[in-house]
């Protein structure tokens, strides 16, 4: 993705090395990072898991901490991509008669304290639509290139993306009148997450169009939606699958929904909670 040089968005939170002044409290081991992967992994909402955290009243004392080089050239490229995605979205919502809210986004390392509850980087990044922003730690980069084999800088513009999306979805209420939340099950999530990655395929759309998309860089997003299918995480941590505890969508949900937005680029084509075949 061409990215150097271009403007960054304003928007950004660093709270990089700065202390929660809270206890996280997520239970241990390997199964319960799966579940939460599953669960918020590229848009989930962590209040939902973390019901039971335990946290005392935040303190940020700690003054924030320059990464590496190379930690900071990344925090300069998601800053771009959030800003690509104001310039996308403004533009679309003004399309509509409509005023687009630019959401925050909130740098972090290994823990944070949002209006959705305390989380830690285990839950990877996610977006919190009690304050419309979305947190991530950096080092999910690494995370999203070693564990999920799905490398290169438009795989993390397409979780940004994702994310981002949600908070489309916050503004317009979507998916709202379809099911009250008492009632809305695992499919009701496979559909809401499914349409944030048709939506970030909305974004991908308009950003090739001005010129920003290099070669390979659709297939880094393609890449990094399968890589992310609920069906190829099951498969990875325990052997097999489970399809009545989807979340998120199998990987070929999540390709097809991110391609579905990148070839139409309309908001209206989105509508994942009425299609028939997902």
């Amino acid at each position: 993705m061409i990215w150097k040089g271009r403007r960054q968005s304003s928007n950004v939170e660093d709270r990089r090395g700065m202390g929660m002044g809270g206890k996280t409290v997520i239970g241990g081991g390997l199964g319960s990072i799966v579940v939460m992967l599953l669960f918020v992994l590229l848009g989930g909402n962590p209040g939902d898991l973390l019901n039971n955290t335990q946290t005392s009243n935040s303190s940020y004392s700690i003054p924030p901490m320059n990464g590496s080089a190379q930690e900071e050239e990344l925090a300069d490229f998601v800053s771009v991509v959030l800003a690509d995605t104001e310039d996308v979205w403004s533009a679309e919502f003004e399309k509509r008669g409509m005023v687009y809210e630019n959401p925050k986004l909130v740098l972090f390392t290994d823990s944070v304290q949002s209006a959705c509850g305390a989380a830690n980087s285990a839950v990877g990044p996610f977006y919190c639509p009690g304050d419309h922003k979305l947190y991530i730690d950096l080092s999910f980069y690494q995370e999203l290139k070693q564990r999920f084999q799905a490398p290169g800088d438009f795989a993390m513009a397409y979780v940004i993306a994702h994310e981002v999306g949600h908070h489309v979805q916050t503004l317009l209420h979507s998916g709202e009148n379809v099911l009250p939340a008492e009632k809305r099950t695992n499919e009701y999530s496979v559909r809401f997450e499914l349409q944030a990655d048709y939506l970030a395929g909305v974004w991908a759309h308009y950003a090739e169009g001005k010129g920003y998309l290099e070669s390979g860089d659709l297939e880094e997003a393609l890449n990094a939606a399968h890589a992310v299918g609920d069906d190829t995480i099951q498969k990875k941590a325990q052997g097999y699958v489970v399809p009545d505890s989807f979340t998120h969508g199998t990987s070929k949900q999540r390709e097809r929904w991110f391609n579905k937005g990148f070839k139409n680029g309309t908001i209206e084509d989105g509508d994942t909670f009425n299609a028939a075949n997902l």
